[in-house]
């Protein structure tokens, strides 16, 4: 049975990252450093190819690609910005701690948004239309491989929306360049829209690579509905 395979890799480190603000819209370029990383990790090997190259239209999405894949002609696709963050743009937590309305989004107790920015469900539903309109372009030209460089809020929307085996929103949380390989069988999708998501990106390292990605997964699924407690992180 033919099967389509989506790479999606989190873009290298940023100048916003290493300063600890919130850089959702903000076209913060990659950092010296996340650049020497990518550069790193690219010549280990582990990155796949693809038939076809999606970016984020910001910078550091744009850079990530070219350096990961210098021959690539991207195609950039605006609905996989990471989420805009309003009035919170550019500033670091610390900046924010006396914002009542910070304090309370970054409990999670009670729907709140940052001001002038986008809300969870806004933003999940344009990350979303935005890969399902990719997918089925891939279905209809038969084109069977893409490389998808964007966000790690993108990412873990994604995942937690379509990926199997199912896990909760951070449980796809993942590092700088790096990122997860989903499988799309075609009647899978159109009947109840899910991936299987296959192995990490870049592989897990040792003889027993492709177990270790299994065990991630399944580990990532047990935690959100099994029936353990969940470990108390605070």
């Amino acid at each position: 049975m033919k099967s389509y395979l989506i790479h999606l890799i989190r873009h290298g480190i940023a100048e916003g990252n290493l300063q600890g603000r919130y850089i959702g819209t903000t076209d913060s370029p990659l950092a010296p450093q996340g650049i020497e990383q990518l550069r790193r990790q690219k010549e280990a090997g582990g990155y796949p190819g693809a038939e076809v190259y999606y970016t984020s239209p910001l910078r550091r999405c744009v850079q990530t690609l070219r350096i990961l894949y210098p021959d690539a002609s991207p195609v950039v696709v605006e609905g996989l910005r990471e989420c805009d963050f309003g009035d919170w743009e550019g500033k670091t937590a610390k900046e924010l701690e006396h914002d009542e309305t910070f304090l309370r989004w970054m409990e999670g107790k009670e729907k709140v948004s940052p001001p002038n920015g986008e809300s969870s469900p806004v933003f999940m539903h344009r990350v979303c239309a935005a890969f399902e309109k990719l997918v089925e372009g891939m279905l209809r030209s038969g084109t069977t491989s893409a490389v998808v460089v964007t966000h790690g809020g993108a990412i873990m929307t994604l995942l937690s929306a379509y990926g199997l085996p199912r896990a909760k929103f951070y449980d796809w949380m993942t590092d700088n360049g790096c990122g997860y390989t989903l499988r799309i069988i075609p009647g899978l999708w159109m009947r109840s829209m899910v991936a299987e998501v296959v192995s990490t990106i870049p592989p897990s390292d040792g003889p027993n690579r492709e177990h270790t990605v299994i065990d991630l997964a399944r580990g990532a699924a047990d935690r959100a509905y099994g029936d353990q407690k969940p470990e108390n992180n605070a």
